[in-house]
């Protein structure tokens, strides 16, 4: 059975152990002769713009950052558009009450008073027609008094009127000056998760591929400061301008009330000199 054609355990063990090593041999070669030759696969980088502009960051964001975006630019026009029109309504008004001022101030009598410009002033002066004419004369001292306290008490109301129309519009500057940098951080806050969610789905930690995910997240709180501060500063510019036109309003009621303290007195006098020309 060991002859020259018999079946040989050795020969046999030996011919296996040179075929498994060729092809052990050949599938080692085969990998490496492919990426010697550029066949294996590799894996295509990213593209990331390198020129990033501020157009790009919000056509690339998110729905929710855009719309935190468009949120903040409505608010920025809708600040500025308030501010320039209380700029005008302010001025126009100081105006109209320094020259009923001038005009108060060189009257001493109700009658001689013309056309008021300012509709507060103006107010007033038909309060004091419309009191006077319901009172009639008066004859005693606690009848002028009580005429004075009436028109002292419209005079506030009439002040306190023209105060809060001229504030109409202010609460907005306040309300955007608070909220808007707390928008802007809800909307980094959105945009910078959304990227690091984008790193796990990319399995990469290579910054140049979440920056633009950030850059965009960090443009929505560079526009809530942008719309805050200056809404802080025109809330608190209309403040100073509408104290000092509180202060001529009240100039122009003092001088209002002055007038009717004298026609008071005119009348007491008046009613007075009959008296005592009858006895």
């Amino acid at each position: 059975m060991n002859g020259k054609f018999g079946f040989n355990p050795q020969r046999r063990r030996a011919g296996a152990r040179v075929l498994g090593g060729l092809v052990l041999a050949g599938v080692m070669c085969v990998p490496v002769a492919a990426f010697a030759q550029g066949a294996v696969p590799v894996s295509v980088p990213l593209v990331v713009p390198k020129n990033l502009t501020y157009w790009q960051m919000f056509a690339h964001a998110t729905l929710v950052v855009k719309l935190v975006m468009m949120i903040l630019l409505f608010a920025s026009v809708a600040t500025w558009t308030i501010w320039i029109s209380k700029l005008v309504e302010l001025k126009n008004a100081n105006r109209r009450l320094r020259a009923d001022l001038a005009m108060l101030g060189t009257v001493d009598a109700l009658g001689k008073v013309g056309e008021l410009q300012h509709g507060a002033p103006a107010g007033m002066l038909q309060l004091v027609r419309t009191e006077f004419s319901r009172t009639g004369e008066i004859a005693t001292v606690e009848a002028g008094e009580g005429v004075k306290e009436r028109l002292a008490a419209r005079f506030v109301t009439v002040e306190a009127g023209a105060i809060e129309r001229m504030l109409r519009g202010a609460s907005v500057l306040a309300t955007v000056g608070a909220i808007t940098p707390f928008v802007g951080l809800f909307g980094t806050v959105w945009g910078i998760m959304n990227s690091f969610i984008g790193i796990s789905q990319s399995n990469t930690t290579n910054l140049a591929v979440v920056a633009p995910g950030i850059a965009e997240a960090l443009l929505a709180t560079a526009m809530g400061l942008v719309a805050a501060i200056p809404a802080v500063i025109m809330y608190n510019h209309v403040a100073r301008s509408v104290a000092g036109y509180r202060r001529n309003l009240a100039d122009a009621s003092t001088q209002v009330a002055c007038l009717v303290s004298h026609e008071v007195d005119v009348k007491l006098g008046a009613r007075g000199s009959v008296r005592a020309a009858a006895a």
